[in-house]
Order: structure tokens, then sequence, then C-alpha cells
């Protein structure tokens, strides 16, 4: 049967079969090509197998549709050489092996398919012949069934059309008789208070009296009709300027439900409703929007001036509207105590702000065709009161800013911004959306500012409790808090009290909350704000705060404490190392910054930091260095130096001057690293000073000596003094313990040196001199940076003293030695 259906195979000859057949198989097979190539959507060329530009009529094209061998055959043998028309033949016979094979390898793989195709084919042939008995069976059927039909209609063609024509006169009675019965109908609907029914009676009735009003009794229907609506409309009015229950009606029930019973319901034509309105329930107490609306919604039906009943309306809702206002005002005042922020938007937000939706959404759908001048006059009915309404809110929100909860505010001031989503859809002239969010980011800027005082306070008082704690006395065998511990103590309090703002402030960029995809919150709040406002604004303040330590002592300076001045020094310098850069970090990754205003950068923050700790610790420098100045200014002026005795030991201020030298070591120890030395020679604690230590001191007092020496001697002074290396007394200091320590030495020595320039001295207070300097060079040069720095100044002051002295005897080197041990 397959091969069959194959047709003949590639050696079949034309014998084979007779010429009818085989005559008609190549047309069948080029019907089949076409229809699949219409159903792939396939070109004539992409079929072949062709290139694009050949000639789909060729007839030696082998895969065209008019190929002809005969002709092909002719073309080979003229055209091609023996070896040519061998491959071509070769070719040929591959080609013809190739379509055999893929041929069957095609029908091996389908046979299965092939299989059910076939056994699907067979039960389809069973199925439509059992189908076209039941066909044949259904048409017999709807023939019969079609008959009996026919006969049926034509029996009750005469009986159909007179039913027609009778239930066509039943409706025309009802209809006459509802409208002979319309006065009565309309008299018991005012009785009983069903106003909205009476006005669609008279709606669906007053086309069809003002139709026929030519005739009398159509006229006196029409009469009677318009004095009864006369005072249905009186009523209404009366209802909407007083109230629901200020009418008494027959009855006693006022306002009964609009369906009453009547003893011939209408015609459906005349009952069908007028009024789709669905209005909310009434809130307790007066009439409200809806009771207004239905009121207005009749007069309207009824033909009353739309204009006046606008301003009617809206005068009513001022009242109401006013009424809730000064409920909210009331709140506010100072005998019962004002609630909660939250309670109080929840009572503005379902008493003003839902009666104002009301009043909206009835007065656009009730008076739409007033068109833009209605939709202005609503804009400004809605503007006037919603800032009335503002204004309370903002009073509210006012007396929140004391507080430090960032999370009842926060949720207050998203139920009020979510609550004025309805009112600025519907009256998106008014600009109360706009208003509400003006507001929300007025009281967002007053929270960030708030939170920046917050933190000036935080950080003054960790000084004063670093004041306090410095100040406080010492008890015996219990030693206070180092400077290292109260500065990891305000370090931590400043850092969690910031952490603390940035977590209250976050509050208003969370997800949840309506106003936080506004730009203002997704921008210029988070840049300009947060960054910039709060933490950019207390860190500046935090410097110009300290730096305001750094006046002349004869205001702030004097009474702050030098190890405060310290202490803030390194607090300034950890901040321009590390918190900075941290705590920036922390506040761009909370809060996402969108907004491409410009920011202060981090390294203009950290070098404003690290000036200002240089400034500290300079002006700390320059108060420990005036305190020992004082101590040495006040020994060499209040002592007698011309008649002083032999001295016999180192007076108590030097020893002072090294114990306060040593008390500065260790503080400044506690909070910076030692520093970096010059290499000190091994002599540096054997050294006496002695007058005639110099060149130039040898000079003076060898036995040479004349009366005009002193002249010579001076200038030999001044010359070497040019020659000599200059000492920056107020040189910068540098963050560690050596250059603060170096900064303290030279003021302190550099004060002694000017004050032993302005006294006259005595042999023996020559001598105390050189004493005290040698004690202070066995001390003071493990201090500095360089000894030979102390060691220059202190000549420099035994030089100075001996040049004040009428009899410059010195004291010899070995007793210095042995009184400084002694000492």
């Amino acid at each position: 049967m397959a091969a069959a259906a194959a047709g003949p195979g590639p050696g079949s000859g034309p014998g084979d079969s007779p010429e009818g057949p085989e005559a008609e198989a190549p047309e069948r097979r080029r019907k089949a090509h076409g229809m699949l190539k219409i159903y792939y959507g396939l070109s004539e060329g992409e079929t072949a197998g062709r290139p694009p530009g050949s000639d789909p009529l060729d007839p030696t094209d082998l895969n065209g549709a008019h190929f002809d061998p005969e002709v092909y055959l002719d073309k080979l043998r003229r055209e091609c050489p023996l070896a040519q028309l061998m491959d071509s033949e070769t070719d040929m016979v591959r080609q013809i092996r190739a379509l055999d094979s893929d041929m069957q390898t095609l029908v091996y793989e389908n046979y299965n398919k092939f299989i059910s195709a076939t056994d699907t084919i067979r039960k389809m042939k069973n199925d439509f012949r059992k189908m076209e008995d039941e066909m044949d069976r259904l048409a017999t059927n709807m023939a019969v069934i079609t008959d009996f039909s026919a006969r049926i209609s034509a029996t009750l063609q005469d009986r159909h059309e007179r039913i027609t024509k009778l239930a066509g006169v039943h409706a025309l009675l009802r209809k006459l008789q509802f409208l002979f019965e319309l006065p009565s109908r309309l008299t018991k609907c005012v009785e009983l208070g069903a106003y909205g029914q009476a006005v669609r009676y008279q709606g669906r009735a007053r086309a069809v009296l003002q139709q026929y009003q030519h005739l009398p009794s159509f006229r006196a229907i029409q009469d009677d009709c318009q004095v009864i609506t006369a005072r249905l409309a009186q009523q209404l009015r009366q209802r909407f300027r007083c109230g629901p229950g200020t009418l008494t009606h027959p009855a006693g029930v006022p306002g009964l439900p609009v369906a009453v019973r009547l003893p011939h319901p209408p015609h459906p034509e005349f009952c069908q409703p007028a009024l789709h309105r669905h209005l909310p329930p009434r809130r307790e107490g007066g009439s409200g929007a809806p009771e207004q609306a239905e009121c207005v919604e009749l007069l309207l039906a009824l033909g009353e001036p739309a204009e006046e009943l606008c301003d009617e309306f809206l005068a009513h809702a001022r009242g109401r509207l006013e009424a809730e206002l000064r409920s909210l005002e009331a709140e506010l005042g100072p005998s019962p105590p004002a609630p909660d922020v939250l309670e109080f938007t929840d009572h503005g937000g379902s008493g003003f702000v839902g009666g104002l939706c009301q009043v909206a959404s009835a007065y656009q759908e009730l008076f739409a065709a007033q068109g833009p001048a209605g939709a202005e006059k609503l804009a400004a009915f809605a503007r006037e009161l919603g800032g009335r309404y503002f204004a309370l809110v903002e009073r509210r929100l006012a007396q929140e800013q004391g507080s430090g909860d960032n999370s009842l505010l926060v949720r207050a001031l998203d139920r009020f911004h979510r609550r004025l989503r309805a009112p600025g859809a519907l009256l998106a002239a008014a600009g109360l959306a706009e208003a509400a969010t003006e507001i929300v980011e007025r009281v967002a800027r007053e929270r960030l500012g708030h939170h920046l005082q917050g933190l000036r306070a935080a950080f003054l008082g960790c000084l004063t409790d670093v004041r306090q704690a410095l100040a406080a006395p010492r008890l015996a065998g219990k030693e206070g808090p180092g400077l290292a511990e109260l500065l990891a103590n305000v370090a931590s309090s400043i850092l969690s009290h910031i952490k603390a703002s940035l977590a209250a402030v976050h509050l208003f960029t969370a997800k949840e909350v309506s106003f936080s995809n506004k730009p203002y919150f997704r921008g210029e709040f988070c840049s300009q704000g947060v960054r910039e406002g709060l933490i950019v604004g207390f860190i500046r303040s935090m410097c110009q705060t300290a730096q305001s330590f750094c006046d002349s002592p004869g205001e702030k300076g004097g009474a702050t404490p030098p190890a405060l001045l310290l202490l803030l020094s390194r607090l300034c310098l950890d901040y321009e190392t590390a918190t900075i850069s941290y705590v920036l970090t922390l506040t761009d990754e909370q809060f996402l910054v969108q907004d491409q205003s410009p920011v202060t950068p981090v390294s203009t923050l950290c070098a404003e930091a690290r000036e200002t700790a240089r400034r500290l610790l300079t002006h700390y420098v320059k108060v420990q260095g005036l305190v020992i100045s004082q101590m040495l200014r006040k020994s060499v002026e209040t002592r007698d130096w011309l008649s002083t005795l032999e001295p016999r030991n180192v007076r108590a201020v030097m020893k002072r001057v090294v114990e306060d030298t040593t008390a500065i070591d260790v503080q400044v120890g506690l909070l910076y690293e030692e520093g970096v030395r010059k290499a000190q020679s091994s002599d540096s604690s054997k050294r006496t000073f002695s007058v005639y230590s110099s060149s130039r001191q040898q000079g003076r007092y060898a036995p040479s000596y004349t009366p005009s020496a002193p002249m010579d001697t001076n200038l030999l002074s001044n010359i070497q003094k040019l020659f000599s290396e200059r000492i920056d007394v107020f040189s910068p200091v540098e963050f560690n313990k050596v250059s603060v320590l170096t900064g303290i030495i030279k003021i302190s020595l550099k004060t002694l040196l000017e004050c032993v320039r302005l006294r006259t001295f005595g042999r023996f207070g020559l001598q105390q001199v050189q004493v005290d300097c040698h004690f202070l060079q066995l001390y003071l040069w493990r201090f500095v940076a360089d000894e030979e720095l102390v060691h220059l100044l202190l000549d420099e002051v035994v030089a100075s003293a001996a040049l004040r002295c009428p009899d410059p005897v010195p004291m010899e080197p070995s007793v210095v030695e042995v009184i400084c041990e002694r000492g």
C-alpha cells in the first residue's frame, strides 16, 4: 500500500503503467507541492533550492517545475566534454542514492505515525457513517417540527393580533389611570414625606402633560400637579435650610422611606428611578452633606434655579465645616489638655476633611452643568476653609517641636497627608494636596533643626560633664576617670546621639509613609537637609564651639581647663582621621541621595576638623606655657637679687616647674603619641652652666679685664647672637607629645630669659641663677625634641644674668652639681 502511494520508483519505465495515470501523477505532485509551499510560506525558489535570481521557467533546471529531461540532455551533450558528462552522471547517481536514503529514513522514523494515522482514518470512517445516520434522523424530525409550527402559527394568527391590540389598550389605560390619579398620588407622597417618589412621578408625567395640555382634562391635571409641586418645593427648601428633623408630617414620622404603598401601582414607565445616587450615611446631629445633596437634587429635578441652590448649598456646607474647625480650635485651647497629635489629625481628617470630600463630591455631581464658573466657586470655597484647617494643624504641630520622638509625629503627618489625597484629587484647582505637602516638608525641616539643636546641646552637655569630672576633688586612694576614658565617653556619646538623630529623621523616608515618594524627601531632604544641614552642620558647629575655647585668656580661655583643650584637640583629630568619614558614609547609605545639588566633600570637612585640632593644641601649649611662665616671672620679680644670700639649695619654684612639666608630659601622653627626638649626647644630664662656658664669656672675665672691657664684651655678645641659631618660640605644634612639651618649655624659658634681662643681680644672685638653670637642665632636656634648644635658652639666661651683675663671680661647677644633686 505504501509502495503504491509512493508512485513509481526511480527505476520504473514509461511502459510500467497505463498512459493515463502516468500523465496525471506529475500534476498531482505539483499540486501537493504547491499546497505545501503555501502552508509553509515558501517561495518557488526557496522550495526548489534554486538561487534567488534563477528563472523558474528554465527547462534545464533540475529542481524546477518545468524541467525537461530531453532539453537538459541535449544541453549537456552540446556544452560539456566527455569527462564532465561522466562527472555529471556520477554526481546525479550520488544525489539519487542520497534522496532514496533520506526517503527511506523518513519512512522508518515516521512508521509508527503512519500506522496511527491509518487507524485514525479507519475509525473516522466508521464514526462518520453513524453520524450520517443520526443527521438524517435529525433532519426528518426538524421537518416534522417545522410543519407542526407552521400549522400552529396559522391557527393562532388571528388570536395573536387581537391579544396585541388588547395589551396596547391596557397599557394606555394604565397610563391614563396614572395621569388621572397623579394629583392624589403627589399629595399622598408629600403628606408621607416621600419626596423622592413624588419628584419621580412628576418628572415622568411632565412630558405627557406638556404634550396634551391643550386638552381640558389634561390641563386640569397639570394645574393641580403644579400647585402640589410648588408646595413640595417649599417643603424641600425648608428641609434643606433647617434639617430633616424640623418638619412635622401628618403621619408623625419625619423622613419616611421613599417607597410608599399606593392602592394602584403606577405604570412602569412612570416609576423608573430618576435619582441614581448612592450617598454615604449621615453623621449624627444636624443636616449633613448627603441630606442636603438629596434635597438639592430633588429641587433641581423640580426645575428650581441651579445658581441659587449652588450658593445655598455652599453656605450650609460652610456652616457645618466651620463647626468642625471650631471643634478643632477648642482642642488647642489651654483649658482642656490638647490630645496627642495623632488623635488631633484623626479628628480633623474624619471631621473636616471627610466633610469637605462629601461636599465636593456632592457639589460636582449636582452642579456639573455650572461649568468652569461653578468649579472655580467650589475651589475658592475649599481653598479658604482648607487654609484655616491648615493653620490649626500647623499650630498643633508646632506644639510637637519640643518632643524628641518622631514616630508619633510622622504617623500623624502620614495620616494628615493621606486624608488630603481625596480632596486634592477632587479639587485639584484648590491646591490642597500641594499645601499639605508643603506643611509636611516644613515640619520635616523644623525637625531637622530641632535635632541639630539637640546634638549641639548633647555636645555641650558632654563638655560640662568633662569639666565636672576634671574639677571634682580626688579622694585619697581613689582616682577619677583619666583623659583617655573621658575622651572615649565623649566620642561614644556624641556618636550615639548622631545615630539616634539619623534613625529619627529616617522615619520621614520610610516606604510605608505616603509622602516619602515626594521629590523633596527623595532629594533635597536627604542631601541638603540631613547630610548638609544636620550632620555637616553639627560637625562644623562642634568645631566652632571647640574653637571658641581658643579666645583670649581674658575671655573664655582663662576659665577653660587645659585638660579640656587637650581632650577637644584629640577629639577633633579623631574626627578628622575616621569619624567624619564613617558618619557621612553611614548617612549616605541610610539616605539614598538622588539630588544632584553640591555637597560638602569629606576632605573639606576633615581639613576643618584638623585645623580646629591644631588651634586647640596650640592654645593648650600657650595656656600651659603661660601657667609656668607666671610662676617663673613672679619668682624673679619678687626676689631681691642684689642682697640675696649665697645659694645653698635649688629654689622651690624650679622644683615646681619640673613637677608641673612632668605632670603635663603624663597628661599629654595619655592622648598623643611620643613623637620623634633628635639623637641625644651622652653628657646631657652632666652639663654645668658657667659664665665661662663660652668664648665670649671667657673673654669678658679674663684676667685682662679692664674698665673698657664691658663695652667690648657687649659687642662680642651681640655679634655672637647674630651667628647663633634663632629660636622660634611660637612655632607650629605637631600632634605628638614631644612637640607639645617643646612648645611649653620654649615659652617658659623665654619668659625666664626676658624677666632676667629686666633685673640686676649681685654675686650670689648670679650664682643662684646658675644653680637654678643647671637644675632645670638636668630634668628638662628629656622632654624636648632637641636638647640643644634647652641648652641654648639656659645659656642665654645665665649670660643675661651675668651681664646684669656688677660683680660677676660664678660658682664652681662642682659646687653647682653638689647643690643640684642634693636638691
